[in-house]
């Protein structure tokens, strides 16, 4: 299922944290929104799994304006991954990653027996089977954003959109989750600060700056005009501006005066 930004903008108090940004993310694609901080980022993403209603513009989820679906309904298709995504109450890791099943059941009804499977192979594709009597409030980050990932899974949505979901992983599982994503065949709109990593991890790039779209591009091709001048402020060494996975480069970044 296509995701589709049309003209979205967001402003408060008086500032334009999104500006008439448009973005099309195409079905079981990985999309990856890169751009400095404060560039509207988060912004852009809270429009689209409905923590935020926009000032203008629309977010359609295939042909439907995401606003005019119910909240049950926008749940069952988008599922997300916040930059700040905590769990307050110390469920056993098993109880969250069941919880990801709310849009599909109705009052108190209990987990079907597909249900419960679907939970145990998410815990175990995230290798987190072995966590799944722990207390949540008694893992460390990287384990606990493992699994808000498998909550967000067990959803079974057709859209995905995670902010930073590489925070707190160490290198092994930021590499087996943004490899996962690519083998998922969901829609994948993501925020990554890393450049590398959204180079190797996703099939587009779409550049935000000030709150505006300055290029979308492929990793291969790379957004031209040089992103990281522009953009972020910093260029990259060897003579190389952009790095994608078939190059198998890894730039070295360092700031422009």
């Amino acid at each position: 299922m296509d995701l589709t930004l049309e003209q979205l903008t967001v402003v408060t108090d008086g500032r334009g944290l999104v500006r008439e940004l448009s973005l099309h993310v195409p079905s079981g694609r990985v999309t990856g929104l890169v751009g400095p901080n404060g560039s509207g980022k988060s912004t852009a993403l809270r429009c689209v799994y409905r923590a935020l209603r926009p000032t203008s513009g629309v977010v359609r989820v295939g042909e439907d304006d995401l606003t005019r679906l119910t909240p049950r309904r926008g749940a069952q298709l988008v599922a997300a991954l916040t930059q700040d995504g905590t769990v307050d109450l110390d469920f056993t890791v098993e109880e969250v990653v069941a919880l990801g099943r709310a849009p599909h059941l109705r009052g108190t009804q209990a987990l079907s027996r597909r249900e419960r499977e679907l939970c145990a192979r998410a815990l175990d594709r995230l290798g987190i089977a072995s966590l799944a009597r722990r207390g949540i409030l008694g893992l460390s980050g990287g384990e606990r954003q493992r699994v808000l990932v498998a909550r967000a899974l067990v959803q079974e949505p057709e859209i995905l959109v995670l902010d930073e979901p590489t925070n707190h992983l160490d290198v092994r599982h930021q590499i087996e989750l943004l490899s996962f994503l690519r083998g998922s065949g969901l829609t994948v709109l993501v925020v990554l600060h890393d450049l590398n990593l959204a180079a190797a991890a996703c099939d587009r790039l779409a550049v935000l700056g000030e709150g505006r779209l300055v290029t979308v591009g492929t990793p291969a091709q790379g957004p031209t005009p040089d992103p990281g001048r522009g953009v972020f402020r910093v260029r990259a060494g060897g003579g190389t501006t952009w790095c994608g996975r078939s190059s198998g480069c890894v730039p070295r970044w360092s700031p422009i005066p």
